[in-house]
């Protein structure tokens, strides 16, 4: 190859390889919580997340006898959001109960109070029902031609099952882009809608009382 045309294609390969890792960010460094702050429904908010949730095996393990969440400091718009979790049935991990329900929240305003659970729309995790969205503080979404009714929490149903079995790792991805949601898990479609009323937020990991790990939280920025 010419040594121009060779150094050429060094430039543009580097150059590619930099606006890829540009566009998506790792929210967990799967070493602490930097990036996160906490809440819980006894302390509050935790500036330093490790008091309330910690990050073991590469992995956040969120357990405990309380309620609460990690938020993201950063606010997103137009996003394709990936997390892994799974279910931990570990019986040394204190829970507060029995359900496993969970979920992780996105378009979470920057300028919405702490409390369980703020304004935003959330991906159901639980038993029996990962897929559903849940629409909380007023949130709204088209779906199928119908808007769902403004309220405090309102559930609107997957359109497929796709959670594996208990202890095994899923994907869930969330894609954003304005104000149209999209819900895959595990590659297949589970819920879908337009016309958000939010349309920029933060992350928001939830914690409701059944052990629960999340190893990878990846966002990809779109235009």
């Amino acid at each position: 190859m010419n040594p121009i045309y060779r150094f050429l294609f060094i430039i543009l390969f580097v150059f590619t390889q930099n606006s890829n890792a540009q566009k998506r960010i790792a929210l967990f460094n799967q070493k602490d919580l930097k990036g996160w702050y906490a809440f819980g429904e006894e302390k509050g908010k935790q500036t330093n997340a490790a008091d309330l949730f910690s990050v073991e095996n590469n992995m956040i393990r969120m357990y405990g006898p309380k309620a609460g969440y990690l938020m993201s400091e950063q606010s997103f718009r137009n996003f394709e959001l990936t997390v892994e979790y799974r279910w931990n049935t570990d019986a040394n991990f204190v829970k507060k109960n029995n359900s496993k329900n969970s979920g992780v929240m996105y378009l979470v305003p920057a300028e919405t109070p702490d409390i369980l659970w703020p304004k935003g729309i959330q991906f159901q995790i639980k038993e029996g029902a990962t897929g559903d969205f849940v629409f909380l503080q007023e949130v709204t979404l088209n779906i199928n031609g119908t808007k769902t009714t403004p309220g405090k929490s309102v559930v609107s149903k997957r359109f497929a099952d796709a959670e594996k079995a208990i202890g095994e790792w899923n994907t869930l991805v969330v894609i954003s882009k304005n104000g149209k949601i999209t819900q895959k898990l595990n590659g297949k479609l589970v819920n879908q809608g337009i016309e958000s009323t939010v349309t920029e937020g933060r992350i928001l990991l939830q914690y409701e009382g059944f052990p629960i790990d999340f190893r990878k939280v990846n966002i990809k920025k779109h235009k």
